[in-house]
């Protein structure tokens, strides 16, 4: 296995997907010349059974696991995913060899006519397939009517533009990857919207024991970034990450310091309970937990008991 001359890079098989793969690619065959670098395109259970909800098929991880077995098989050398999509705790025997430059990490607004958020008429039809994004649209404006939509970027602009939805709500860094920002009515500010964790990082995933390929990715690795998003995941995994409650955060390093903000909220967006806590990038982990802490003690614990059916 040592030196190998052609890489296998494991993706989606997306326009988005493929996109943010080929982003990889393009680095890597900068880095490492010498290399071949190729794309290999693997299903994933969310991409077969896209529609369903992704609560019922298993949550975000469904768009991981088939490229995480594929590593693990050794069918592949390495992954690259949307940070959103991996779970807090990975399979035995891999990791994150890099996280790159993170892009916009808000949420968009998406709109028929070009409205904005407040500008939207009274129960207007807002399309997501995201509970995290439900809850903070209803605690803005209860009176909107959110339904979910799934599929790519492409197939909910479809519905958009047929009139199922009066908008959708979008994560700006696809929009800005598929280079469809002309779609975009509105930027959501991080006070209307937290985003999810991780979102807008790209991950590549590689297998622990395989120091050859560590090394080769680990140069693409973007120290601020990678330090936001381990606060997120933290807060995120002391939450009891992975539940289908809407939990949301967002990090960010600057000038030596690292800031966090964090939130849960019921379905509906009734309860709301939102903290930020800052400190030093080294301690971005114990960051998490201790946001996490905060959050539980001021009533999140309650809401996830009542989310888990347990009262």
């Amino acid at each position: 296995m040592a030196n190998r001359r052609t890489l296998l890079i494991g993706t989606r098989g997306s326009r988005l997907a493929r996109a943010q793969a080929e982003a990889v690619r393009k680095m890597l065959s900068s880095l490492h010349p010498e290399r071949a670098w190729l794309l290999r395109e693997i299903r994933s259970e969310g991409d077969v059974q896209r529609q369903a909800s992704l609560a019922s098929i298993g949550g975000r991880g469904v768009f991981v696991k088939a490229l995480e077995d594929k590593l693990l098989a050794g069918e592949i050398d390495l992954a690259v995913h949307s940070l959103k999509d991996m779970p807090t705790r990975l399979a035995a025997g891999l990791k994150i060899g890099a996280v790159l430059p993170r892009e916009d990490a808000r949420d968009a607004l998406v709109s028929r006519g070009g409205p904005t958020l407040d500008d939207l008429p009274m129960g207007a039809v807002v399309g997501s397939g995201s509970a995290r994004r439900r809850a903070q649209l209803l605690a803005y404006r209860g009176d909107l009517v959110v339904q979910n939509v799934r599929g790519n970027v492409d197939t909910r602009l479809r519905k958009l533009n047929s009139g199922a939805y009066d908008a959708l709500i979008l994560a700006a860094a696809a929009l800005i990857r598929l280079q469809r920002t002309s779609a975009i009515s509105q930027y959501l500010p991080l006070t209307l919207m937290l985003p999810a964790v991780g979102q807008g990082a790209l991950a590549v995933e590689v297998r622990e024991s395989d120091e050859e390929v560590r090394e080769l990715v680990q140069p693409l690795n973007h120290l601020p970034t990678e330090r936001a998003v381990s606060a997120e995941r933290a807060f995120l995994f002391a939450l009891g990450g992975g539940c289908t409650v809407p939990v949301a955060a967002y990090a960010a390093v600057a000038d030596g310091r690292l800031d966090l903000q964090g939130l849960v909220a019921d379905l509906n967006g009734r309860k709301v309970i939102r903290d930020s806590l800052s400190g030093s990038p080294l301690q971005a982990e114990e960051i998490g937990r201790r946001l996490a802490g905060r959050i539980l003690s001021q009533g999140a614990a309650q809401i996830l008991r009542e989310a888990a059916g347990v009262e």
